[in-house]
Formats: C-alpha cells, structure tokens, sequence
C-alpha cells in the first residue's frame, strides 16, 4: 500500500515533469524562427505604442502567430513598447527576433519618387502620401519662416529646389527632416556646380530655376530643352514679353488648351501680360531643364509653336510664326473633326446594338 509521502513524491514529480515539459516547449517556442509568420510584405506602425496596440496590428495584417505565447515571451523578455516605422516583413521570425526589431525601432527605408513638373499643391499631396506627415503638416513646414530664413529662400520659390528623383528615406522622417534633405540633395546637384555658371549669366539660381520650370512644362522631348531655353534667353535680351503659355496655365491654375480669354488674365506669373521672368518657379524642375536653362542653345529663333510630333517649329519672324500656328491650328481642327466622327460612329452602333436587343 502507498503511503501518502509517496503519494506527495509521485505528485509532484508528476507536476515536476509537466513543468519541465510546459518550460522546455515554450521556451522551445520563444527561440524558434517560425514563431511569427507574417502575410503582409510590409508593416506599419503609425504611432507605436504597447504590446496590446502590436497584437491588434498583427490581427489586421493577418499575422500567424499563438498570442498568448507572444504575451509570455514580451514579458521574459521585458519588450513593453515599440516604436513607430516601417517595416519590411520578408522572413519569419523567433518571438524575441520579432518584438526587440519594433521595440528598438529597427525600421527599412523606402523608395520616396518625387515626379518632376510638379505644381504646389500637387507635389505637395504626392510627397504626403508616401510618409506618416499629413499635407498640412507639410504645407506648415514649408512656410515656416525660420526654416526659410535659415536657407534664405521664399516660400513661393521652395517648389523649384525639390528635385524629381527617387531617394531612399524613413517614413517616421518629420516634414523638417524630408525638406532639410531635399535643400542638401539641391545644394549638391545644383548650388555647387553651377553657382558659377549663373553669375556669368548674371543670374540667381532662383532666377535659372524659374526659367527652368518653364522649360519643364513647355519641353515633351529632352533633346529639345536647350533650343527652347535659347528662344526664353532671346527673349529676354531683347526685352521681349516670354509670352509662355505654362505661365498662363500656371495662373489659371488648369491644364488645359488655353482660350483667348486666358491670356488676359491679371496675374503676376501671366507672362503675356508681364514682362521678365515670373516671380518663382511654376513647377519643380529636372536637372536635364536646369542645364538647358543654364546652357542655351545659340541661335535667332524667338517665336515657336507646337507640332503634331510633341516638338516645335521655330521661327524668327513674326509672319513665319503665324503660318506655323495657322498650320498647328488646322491640324488641331482636324483631330477634332476625327474625334468627333469617331464619337459619331460609336453612338450609332450602339443605337443599333440596342434595336437588335
């Protein structure tokens, strides 16, 4: 007959066993790499926060994993807090792996595209969109007056020193920490080799960019960019209006084929109405319109207009001019006389389309 001490020895080396059992697999757990299976490629994190705000997220993505062995292996390993970012989810991780990677913030950066010919408020929404900044809180950074007293720059004139490219940044970076990278990317591509070049131009950069801006608007093909800054530099030189229709859509604010009416409008950027140079950019330039603005191509042309081949005729006299427009004019006539018989012909089938039902 057992007695009851050996009763309390078999009990508890029954409770010793499961423990260790209980132990050794939850530790097993705690270290094993497929502890967290992640279904997205990537993770967000707004705001960071505990281990409760984590576990929702992770529900929302769909993330595999046991959530009370999460809790357990966060409280040995004392992980309590995480840290805002984004995340790139391209592995499975250990429990430990997965919660000391958000606690210590250790996010990925990510490819920010900046497009070019850009107007304000389009740019402005396109950069938001990519990082955790709202557009206002944008918008306030690039009109607060420090900032811009520090880069001696006018905030109508900021637009033209963000340059299209593609960079790699955080998307926790502040709208402070996205504008002071963008004046250092500007100060390396344009300030530093080409300062030089606009004061034998006897220009600013700011001036050089605002011509630029133009160009981008204007210019469909790239090799064609230098002719079109020698026409705007022939312009000039001789005190000539610019009279560039993307100044006047600019003022508008559309982009849209322009009415007689448009070009009569009472704006500071109506280069039809103004003489010189618009106050600011109208756009943010690429560097191909910076070097052509900077380096023009040499010739007599001051009058061009657009071809059915997205480049331009050019012309030095007035009474050429008009016969190049007249015959842009016809041909625009023509695509819309195509346009609308092709409508015509599409309402008819499906007039008929619809007898035979």
């Amino acid at each position: 007959m057992i007695n009851r001490s050996s009763e309390f020895t078999i009990a508890f080396a029954v409770f010793l066993v499961v423990f260790i059992i209980v132990f050794l697999s939850r530790f097993t757990r705690l270290e094993s790499v497929f502890a967290v299976q992640p279904q997205q490629t990537v993770l967000f994190l707004p705001d960071g926060g505990s281990l409760d705000d984590l576990i929702e997220i992770m529900y929302e993505n769909e993330f595999i994993f046991d959530e009370s062995e999460m809790r357990w292996a966060a409280t040995i390993k004392g992980w309590r807090g995480f840290l805002p970012g984004r995340y790139e989810m391209e592995e499975v991780y250990s429990y430990d792996g997965f919660l000391a990677r958000l606690a210590r913030g250790m996010q990925d950066p990510f490819r920010v595209n900046i497009p070019s010919g850009q107007d304000f408020d389009r740019l402005v929404q396109r950069i938001s969109t990519q990082f955790r900044f709202e557009e206002d809180e944008l918008r306030n950074a690039m009109a607060d007056s420090s900032f811009l007293t520090e880069y001696e720059i006018a905030e109508h004139r900021l637009i033209g020193r963000i340059l299209p490219n593609t960079y790699e940044m955080y998307w926790t970076s502040t709208p402070q920490q996205f504008l002071r990278r963008m004046m250092s990317e500007f100060e390396v591509a344009v300030n530093v080799p080409y300062a030089e070049r606009a004061d034998e131009l006897n220009m600013s950069i700011d001036q050089i960019i605002t011509l630029a801006s133009i160009i981008e608007w204007e210019v469909r093909h790239i090799e064609e960019k230098p002719r079109v800054s020698g026409l705007y530099w022939n312009r000039l030189r001789r005190n000539m209006r610019l009279q560039a229709d993307p100044t006047v859509a600019h003022a508008i604010g559309e982009r849209r084929r322009l009415l007689f009416s448009d070009y009569r409008v009472n704006h500071p950027y109506n280069t039809y109405l103004f003489s010189g140079l618009p106050p600011g950019p109208i756009n943010n330039p690429r560097i191909s319109s910076i070097r052509a603005a900077l380096f023009p191509e040499q010739h007599n042309y001051i009058f061009m207009v657009a071809t059915p081949q997205g480049y331009h005729s050019f012309t030095t006299s007035y009474n050429e001019h008009l016969r190049e427009s007249r015959r842009w004019t016809a041909w625009l006539r023509e695509q819309r006389n195509l346009r609308q018989q092709r409508e015509a012909e599409m309402e008819l089938m499906r007039l008929q389309e619809a007898d035979s039902d």
